[in-house]
């Protein structure tokens, strides 16, 4: 017998992954919740979250389009 080979040798593929790095994907990485008191609040907060920047959003527009320019410091005397 002939030793070292065998009749129906095949060699392992590598997988995608390992041929490819891929760098880690942006934004946040969060469990989500399973009780249900967690998940409302996770919900609310969610929401709560959203609607704000939103009114951060058009306060900045209606800034804009007024002066049109936007400036981030504060006036001193404010």
């Amino acid at each position: 017998m002939v030793q070292g080979q065998t009749k129906n040798l095949q060699r392992k593929k590598e997988s995608r992954a390992s041929q490819k790095k891929q760098a880690p994907k942006k934004g946040q990485r969060s469990i989500p919740p399973k009780k249900a008191a967690a998940v409302k609040h996770a919900t609310l907060q969610k929401s709560l979250s959203a609607k704000i920047n939103n009114s951060i959003e058009r306060q900045m527009a209606s800034a804009s389009e007024s002066s049109g320019k936007l400036l981030i410091v504060k006036n001193a005397s404010q």
